[in-house]
């Protein structure tokens, strides 16, 4: 994509991770700890949920890719590194962007850079319907590559990760369920029951794997969806809070600010003002 002083969006939300690479020009990629410059030859992640401020004063041009992130363990890579993380590209680098979009065409916003425009679910329909129709050969050489990608940014100098541990297959278990089924009536003992385990040590289980309570947990992979739907849908807030698993608007509410600081609208409210500026 090739960006002029038109890109510049603040406060900017998004429920995926994205790499950009800078090929030529320069812009400025901002978080609540640091402020980069984007320039030629650095590769940038923005871990999903960041809040960051997006400008160009004159000419950029860059490759992007942004995609979801599905993990057996129910974590993601990059929990204790919620904000930005800039490396110096490598040839290889160019080479594996130049590839995807060769072997992945169609792919590029084309109505608009504008966040608001391209980041509603009608256009990830769409880009899912391409990934349903990708080859074996073509899905395993595109996830490679975001692999490769990923790599670039977890080097012991610059990615700070939780030390590994193993987690039982039952709590794993839980923890895939309660993202496949947010909707439900999810509890301690509903969980408990399906880990075949009293309530009590499975919470505690639980906690002593994952850092979290159960409920806790619920809890912000609800409101990380409704983060989501938020800003890629049109569903009402009475729409989210049930298909959320929320028991009522209310407690939807504020359940959300506590969370997130803030209210739904006044999060929404944040979305589209930073994107219309």
């Amino acid at each position: 994509m090739k960006l002029n002083s038109k890109w510049n969006y603040r406060s900017v939300i998004s429920p995926y991770h994205r790499i950009y690479y800078i090929d030529d020009g320069e812009g400025e990629l901002s978080d609540s700890d640091k402020k980069f410059k984007l320039e030629a030859g650095y590769l940038y992640i923005i871990p999903s949920y960041t809040l960051c401020d997006l400008t160009c004063t004159s000419f950029l041009s860059q490759y992007f890719v942004q995609f979801f992130e599905e993990s057996l363990e129910g974590e993601s890579l990059f929990p204790a590194n919620p904000s930005i993380l800039k490396v110096k590209a490598s040839e290889v680098d160019v080479i594996n962007f130049r590839r995807l979009i060769e072997i992945n065409p169609g792919r590029g916003i084309n109505r608009s850079d504008n966040p608001q425009v391209y980041e509603k679910h009608v256009y990830y329909k769409e880009y899912q319907q391409l990934n349903n129709h990708q080859n074996l050969s073509v899905f395993l050489e595109t996830q490679g590559i975001l692999l490769q990608f990923i790599s670039r940014f977890t080097l012991p100098e610059i990615f700070k990760k939780k030390r590994q541990q193993f987690i039982p297959e039952k709590i794993l278990d839980a923890m895939r369920f309660v993202q496949a089924n947010l909707h439900l009536p999810l509890t301690v003992a509903s969980l408990a029951e399906r880990a075949n385990q009293n309530a009590e040590y499975f919470s505690r289980t639980f906690e002593a794997h994952t850092g979290t309570r159960p409920l806790a947990y619920i809890t912000q992979k609800r409101v990380e969806r409704a983060q989501h739907m938020i800003g890629a849908s049109r569903h009402s807030y009475e729409s989210i809070a049930e298909l959320t698993g929320f028991k009522s608007l209310s407690n939807f509410s504020r359940t959300f600010k506590r969370v997130t600081g803030l209210s739904p609208s006044a999060y929404k409210r944040r979305i589209n003002s930073s994107y219309s500026n």
